[in-house]
C-alpha cells in the first residue's frame, strides 16, 4: 500500500457518487479528488453546514438521520454507483456520536440499498480497533452493520490527521514550551495528509483489492512521537527545545471531578467525555494494534502518499493556515 497516492491518469469509467461530510476538511479534499477524476458528485449536506463553495458538485440539503428525507431530498429515485462517507460527529460526545456515527449512517445505508447503490466507502478511524469511548463504539457498531448488510464495502481506518497534530505550532512560535503527556514517548503515529487520504478513499472505488476489506492506513515515513514533533518545530524555528511534561494522572483527576459533577450539572458530563478523549489520545498510539501481543506495530501500519507531517509543518511555518480544531482541540 505504499507509494505515490496520486494516479497518473483518471479512470475511464465516470461514476455517480453520493458524498457525505463534504463540508469538513477531509470531505473537501475528497470532493476535489472525485472531481479531478471526472466523477459526478452529489453532496448530501446537513442544514446549517458551510456548504459553499463545494466546486464541481451538486449540493442537496438533506436530513441524513431521516429515512424519508434521504429518499425524497437525497437519492430522489436516481441512480448512484456508490456512497462515500466522510461524515462524523462533531464532538465525539455520546449523544452526538450515536446520532451521527451510528444512527444517521444506518439511515443512509438503508436508503442506499433501496436506491440500488452497489458500493459503500466509509471513512472510519484506526482507534476503533480498541474501542473505549462512545464515538469509537458508535463507529464500530456501524462498521459491523455495513459488513453484515451484504453491500460491497471499503472501511478505511486512517491514523492521525495533520491538523490534529498542529495545535502547538503557535505556542512554540511564541517561545512557550511544547506540552507533552508523560515524557512524550508514550505514543506514536503515522499521520496522513488530507489530500493523500482523499486519494486513498477515492481509489477504493476503483481497486478490487480494497473491496470488502477493513483498511488501516497511514502516511509516508516512520512513526513519530509527540516529543519528535516538538523537537522538529524547535529546530526549524532555531530555538532550544523546551518541553513541559503533563502527568497523565492529572487527566484522570479532571475526568473524575467532571464525571462526578456531571451527575448534578449535565454539561459537565460532556466535558468529562472530552477529557476521556484527550486521555485516550495521550496514551494510545494511532498505529495497527497486534491482537496477539496487545502492542501497537508501526511496521504493520500501511503507508501511502507523498506528504509528511514535517512537510506540513514547513508549510505552516512559511505562512500556510492551520485548520481550526474546534471541539477537538486538546491544548
Amino acid at each position: 500500500m505504499s507509494g505515490a497516492a496520486h494516479p497518473s491518469s483518471p479512470p475511464s469509467t465516470r461514476l455517480r457518487i453520493v458524498l457525505l461530510g463534504a463540508t469538513g476538511t477531509i470531505g473537501r479534499a475528497t470532493l476535489r479528488a472525485l472531481v479531478a477524476r471526472g466523477d459526478d458528485v452529489v453532496c448530501f449536506v446537513r442544514a446549517g453546514s458551510d456548504s459553499t463553495p463545494l466546486h464541481g458538485a451538486t449540493v442537496r440539503i438533506v436530513d441524513v438521520a431521516d429515512a424519508d428525507a434521504l429518499a425524497r431530498d437525497g437519492f430522489r429515485g436516481e441512480r448512484f454507483d456508490a456512497v462515500l462517507s466522510c461524515m462524523a460527529s462533531r464532538t465525539g460526545a455520546p449523544r452526538d456520536a450515536w446520532a451521527i456515527d451510528h444512527r444517521a449512517h444506518l439511515a443512509v445505508l438503508a436508503a442506499a440499498e433501496a436506491a440500488g447503490v452497489s458500493h459503500f466507502v466509509l471513512l472510519s478511524a484506526i482507534c476503533v480497533q480498541k474501542p473505549l469511548l462512545a464515538f469509537q463504539h458508535a463507529k464500530r457498531a456501524f462498521e459491523q452493520a455495513l459488513i453484515a448488510s451484504g453491500l460491497t464495502y471499503s472501511i478505511v481506518r486512517p491514523t492521525a490527521f495533520f491538523k490534529s497534530l498542529s495545535g502547538q505550532i503557535a505556542r512554540v512560535r511564541q517561545g512557550k514550551p511544547f506540552l507533552l503527556f508523560g515524557d512524550g514517548r508514550l505514543t506514536a503515529c503515522k499521520p496522513i495528509s488530507d489530500d493523500d487520504l482523499a486519494t486513498y478513499l477515492v481509489d477504493c472505488l476503483h481497486h478490487e483489492a480494497r473491496r470488502n476489506r477493513i483498511l488501516p492506513i497511514g502516511g509516508p515515513g516512520p512513526a513519530i512521537t509527540p516529543r519528535e514533533q516538538g523537537e522538529y518545530l524547535f529546530a526549524r524555528l532555531g530555538q532550544p527545545p523546551r518541553f513541559r511534561e503533563v502527568p497523565v494522572g492529572l487527566l484522570d483527576g479532571i475526568i473524575g471531578v467532571l464525571g462526578t459533577a456531571g451527575w448534578i450539572i449535565p454539561p459537565l458530563a460532556a466535558k468529562a467525555e472530552l477529557a476521556r478523549i484527550g486521555r485516550y489520545y495521550a496514551t494510545e498510539s494511532m498505529l495497527v494494534l497486534n491482537p496477539a501481543t496487545g502492542r501497537y506495530d508501526a511496521q504493520a501500519t500501511p503507508s501511502t502518499g507523498r506528504e509528511t507531517l514535517f512537510d506540513y509543518y514547513d508549510q505552516v511555518l512559511a505562512g500556510a493556515p492551520v485548520a481550526a480544531l474546534g471541539d477537538h482541540a486538546v491544548f
